[in-house]
């Protein structure tokens, strides 16, 4: 058999287990295993087994836990409410400022958290009553809320930009650093957005009352200083790595610890809050390092066939595209598969194909991951089937509809388009800082 066929059959095969509701790691792996035994004989079930001892040897891997807990214990212990109320208080008081204190509280979750559903738990359950309270519009405040939730998928510590590192075997320390600018512009370009709108249309972000912001100064300075600790654990935690005190997954054992003893000195690290945030820690770590295992696997009998190399000819040579043309259709491939896939499964089963093919076409593959991560969020975001649609409604209050969701999403995807279309034409926004830092 052709093995441009036996690489369609596998593509296809995996589809079609995906379609059937199997695990994505059941449905790759599987097709990588069988493959690996059909074409390579006994000699192949040591592909499995190869995949497993790598994963098993990435040193960096140890982060991932390590951040995870880092967030339940921040939304378990619900250390983000002290922050919510601050910018409540601060910011209140300007036109759409409670949906612009959404968005910095996103950036910090983001930033000590690294995943999108952290932050769509914490904004729909902490911001979104306040602000349909508050008389916002509630299609803008879910938009909001969604928008601000997929930072944290970009904003470091990603653990998506984590899982692209392992398999497109990339620095992580340098594709943080690569994703912070850019996630940064993104959150400016979504408050410019709020506060133009709500400029131009008061009804949809009104000011607090004015009895409402009758808040004594030792208040504000109180909820300032309560506040103030997610940020102080973010700069304890990125502080030390990017002086060169500590190593990365040194600064995510100071963030774990950090977090740990934060809610503790709050008094809200309950026996229940840890044993819920351990048991949440251990079953997404594991779901993370079997999908990440059964990549490798997938990867390494693709590459053995030599698709990667064919489907590298059928762009350039048969099609005769350029590479800023290969590289737009891949987003939009990524786009498109965001309408039914999640960020993992995308990455794993596009990765064998692509990284190849991005640094055949001698573009940067740091760069390249904060193009992926923000297409991601894209995809998060785009109907029918977006990830973070699904999120949302199943978090909403019944007067928000689905249709609302869809709604409220148009305008902070072409934003995010703005944002991606900015990262493609200036790649130092997102090299620059790693640059910078690692003086390369």
């Amino acid at each position: 058999m052709d093995y441009e066929l036996i690489a369609i059959l596998m593509f296809s095969s995996m589809m079609v287990m995906l379609m059937t509701g199997q695990r994505v790691f059941g449905a790759i792996g599987f097709v990588a295993v069988a493959a690996a035994l059909a074409l390579y004989g006994t000699g192949g079930g040591e592909f499995g087994f190869s995949a497993a001892m790598k994963l098993m040897k990435w040193y960096p891997l140890i982060t991932l836990p390590l951040f995870i807990y880092m967030g339940f214990i921040l939304s378990e212990s619900r250390l983000a409410d002290d922050l919510y109320s601050m910018f409540h208080v601060w910011m209140g008081p300007v036109r759409g400022g409670l949906a612009i204190g959404t968005i910095l509280l996103m950036v910090v979750i983001s930033a000590m958290n690294g995943l999108s559903v952290a932050g769509m738990a914490i904004g729909a359950t902490i911001a979104l009553p306040e602000l349909l309270r508050r008389s916002y519009d509630k299609i803008m405040v879910t938009g909001v809320i969604q928008a601000g939730s997929s930072l944290g998928i970009l904003v470091p510590p990603s653990v998506v930009l984590v899982l692209y590192g392992m398999i497109a075997r990339q620095p992580v320390g340098q594709l943080w650093l690569a994703g912070a600018l850019p996630g940064l512009m993104m959150a400016a370009l979504f408050i410019i957005y709020i506060a133009v709108r709500c400029q131009a249309q008061p009804h949809l972000g009104p000011p607090l009352a004015a009895k409402d912001r009758q808040v004594s100064v030792a208040e504000k300075l109180r909820l300032l200083r309560a506040g103030i600790l997610p940020f102080f654990i973010f700069a304890s935690m990125t502080g030390l790595f990017l002086a060169g005190i500590t190593s990365l997954v040194e600064s995510s054992a100071v963030g774990a610890i950090t977090t740990t003893i934060a809610a503790l000195i709050r008094g809200r690290l309950t026996r229940e809050v840890l044993q819920t945030s351990l048991r949440k820690t251990l079953g997404v770590s594991c779901m993370f390092m079997w999908i990440i295992m059964a990549a490798l696997c997938f990867g390494a009998v693709f590459d053995g066939l030599g698709a990667v190399r064919a489907i590298e000819g059928f762009f350039l040579d048969r099609l005769g595209l350029g590479p800023w043309e290969v590289l737009i259709l891949m987003q939009l491939s990524f786009i498109l598969m965001g309408t039914f896939l999640d960020d993992t499964a995308m990455l794993v089963i596009v990765a064998p194909l692509y990284v190849p093919l991005v640094r055949a076409l001698e573009f940067d593959l740091i760069w390249y991951g904060v193009l992926y991560t923000i297409t991601c969020q894209i995809a998060y975001m785009t109907p029918p089937f977006g990830y973070n649609l699904f999120l949302m409604r199943a978090m909403a209050p019944p007067e928000i509809r689905l249709v609302d969701i869809y709604r409220s999403i148009t305008p902070f995807v072409f934003v995010m388009v703005l944002a991606l279309a900015l990262v493609m034409a200036f790649p130092q926004i997102a090299l620059w800082l790693p640059g910078l830092v690692y003086g390369n």
